[in-house]
């Protein structure tokens, strides 16, 4: 039992020295993430595009991928994923806002019939005493509760939040598109760069080995961002976070033990 405890507390330990440490080096992470997609664009735009044909017609496609990707990491970083003590993020009235809806009776409409409906509830925060309400979760590494916490991010330097986690999604998506994008169309001058064709002239200028290091990570980032897209995604349309998804199977293993069925109230569908 003496042992167990001191195994407890040495992996406490471990877990708040790794909360400390992607606490710290969270901004280095950022950096590193503006570094490599100024390269991956560079690599882009300098060695394949001018490659690509109808290139009047191609090209634009890609500046604005580039440029949503920008954007979209830009927004993910600034934006604050919603504190439990912030205000409430207001809609704009520029052009480009949605002009609010004049229906009176808003919401979804649901058929009663065998459905209990409970309002929703706050409670305090064991870790900062806040009182907080559903969804909310309390992150280590930011200190603070976050609503519709979903995880910490390491790559942003924040949480994903209820206000950026659609700047997150579309992030990665873009992410996909691009490293798909430099993937598929720079697989030849990738062969050139490392010498399996008959040509040795290498026009371009980013470096050869720069180009090939960059196409080998492009190629990993796809894949692996795909798969945390489609993550999401599956998420999203099941309105559950990464936490919730995790707290929802302890959840249906409880009622199933009962004789009862776990449902997600926040699933729409």
């Amino acid at each position: 039992m003496l042992c167990a405890r001191h195994v407890f507390r040495c992996f406490k330990w471990l877990e708040r020295a790794g909360d400390c440490i992607t606490g710290a080096a969270g901004p280095y992470f950022v950096g590193l993430a503006v570094i490599l997609q100024a390269i991956g664009a560079a690599s882009f735009f300098t060695v394949i595009q001018p490659s690509l044909p109808l290139r009047w017609l191609t090209t634009p496609p890609c500046v604005l991928i580039a440029l949503n990707l920008f954007t979209h990491y830009y927004y993910v970083c600034k934006v604050p994923p919603g504190f439990v003590q912030d205000e409430v993020l207001q809609p704009g009235s520029g052009l480009l806002w949605a002009s609010p809806s004049q229906r009176t009776s808003a919401g979804v409409r649901w058929s009663n019939r065998g459905i209990v409906l409970l309002t929703a509830g706050t409670t305090a925060c064991r870790r900062c005493g806040l009182m907080r309400p559903e969804r909310a979760h309390h992150c280590r590494i930011c200190g603070r509760c976050v609503i519709k916490y979903d995880h910490h991010c390491p790559g942003i330097n924040q949480c994903v939040g209820l206000n950026n986690e659609r700047h997150f999604v579309l992030f990665m998506a873009y992410l996909v598109l691009s490293t798909f994008f430099l993937s598929m169309l720079g697989y030849s001058q990738a062969l050139e760069a490392v010498g399996l064709t008959y040509s040795n002239n290498w026009p371009y200028m980013v470096p050869q080995l720069a180009y090939v290091l960059t196409y080998m990570l492009s190629v990993v980032i796809c894949i692996a961002v795909f798969i945390m897209l489609c993550w999401h995604l599956w998420g999203v349309s099941r309105g559950e976070t990464t936490v919730e998804a995790q707290d929802h199977e302890v959840y249906k293993r409880i009622a199933k033990d009962r004789g009862d069925n776990f449902v997600n109230s926040f699933d729409l569908g």
